[in-house]
């Protein structure tokens, strides 16, 4: 999969270089390109934003500057994602749809946002990581890459995907390690037994009790 950032912060990125997603992107299951779209004003001080019009507080991003960047890279089957607090929620079942596109386009909104006039030509879906308001779409969009990237295929074990919380519409399971015996709590018994069955079923079970206390609501 292919994903193309549009930020006017490239350098805030230097965690999706990391780890899995590191490793992803060496084994090129994952491409992820950061596009400056400060490289692209033609303003000798690279000046991106103006006021706006009917005054306000704040800045705007230019929708020059934007459109620019976005034709940069821009490919038939690209789909433009605009991170922004007045999107769709993004849950588990958006993560899987997303993770089936070849080519992400991610725009990243800062300051008092983008002209109007380039999201509604270039921008496929709007996209919130939640009702909150962030200094920009930097993380948000490291948010989006990680969490589809898990879902490329080869990124991660399919096991890893399959057991794992909302993958099934519940939390997950309590996971235990070594040692057995921890400040004086023990690891529960079945786990230990090695009867396969009964360790599924109670993991089953687990995730019913986990899912019933900290979120009922994905039980409706």
């Amino acid at each position: 999969m292919r994903f193309d950032v549009l930020t006017l912060f490239p350098e805030m990125f230097e965690p999706i270089n990391k780890s899995i997603l590191g490793r992803a992107q060496e084994e090129k299951l994952i491409n992820v390109n950061f596009v400056n779209i400060r490289d692209f004003s033609v303003d000798k001080h690279k000046k991106v934003d103006d006021t706006p019009y009917g005054g306000g507080a704040g800045m705007v991003i230019r929708p020059d500057v934007v459109y620019k960047s976005y034709q940069s890279v821009k490919t038939s089957n690209a789909k433009v994602i605009y991170m922004t607090p007045q999107g769709k929620t993004l849950n588990q079942r958006l993560v899987e749809k997303l993770s089936k596109e070849k080519h992400l386009i991610i725009l990243c909104g800062h300051y008092e946002g983008i002209d109007q006039r380039v999201l509604d030509k270039i921008v496929d879906e709007e996209i919130s990581i939640g009702d909150y308001v962030l200094t920009g779409g930097e993380i948000p969009a490291m948010v989006l890459i990680d969490s589809v990237s898990r879902y490329v295929e080869g990124v991660l074990k399919k096991e890893s995907i399959q057991e794992e919380s909302f993958s099934n519409g519940l939390l997950e399971y309590p996971q235990y390690t070594r040692p057995e015996i921890f400040e004086g709590e023990t690891v529960p018994e079945v786990l230990l037994s090695g009867h396969h069955q009964n360790i599924e079923k109670w993991r089953k079970n687990k995730s019913l009790e986990i899912t019933k206390k900290k979120r009922p609501d994905l039980l409706k």
